[in-house]
């Protein structure tokens, strides 16, 4: 599933140059502890959260995730998104809180991985 289908399917909106959106999202993790994430996201998720401040894209960046999905209808600082389009790193805004987001994800065949 790409990053533009991730965002259709949790009724989001995008942000994010072209190619950063057309990335295949390989698994999910779910944290808003930038230090789980770095811990335990895994190459090629994508990252549910209510952070939305810019340190978000530098860990998005280091783990080489597939994007960033921002819950509960919160609003990016600006400052997150010229860093997110500098460094081809997608955004997702959606109203849905994190549950339901996940849900749906899950619904489609997304799944949470572990590391090896």
């Amino acid at each position: 599933m790409t990053v533009t289908d991730l965002a259709t399917l949790v009724e989001g909106a995008v942000v994010g140059t072209a190619a950063a959106v057309a990335r295949h999202a390989q698994g999910g993790y779910v944290s808003d502890l930038l230090s789980d994430v770095m811990a335990n996201a895994q190459e090629g998720d994508v990252w549910i959260t209510m952070q939305r401040h810019v340190n978000t894209v530098a860990v998005a960046q280091l783990k080489g995730l597939a994007g960033i999905v921002i819950v509960n209808g919160r609003q990016p600082e600006p400052d997150m998104l010229a860093r997110a389009a500098e460094h081809d790193v997608a955004v997702v805004v959606t109203s849905l809180p994190a549950f339901d987001v996940v849900g749906r994800l899950f619904g489609a065949g997304l799944r949470g991985r572990r590391a090896s």
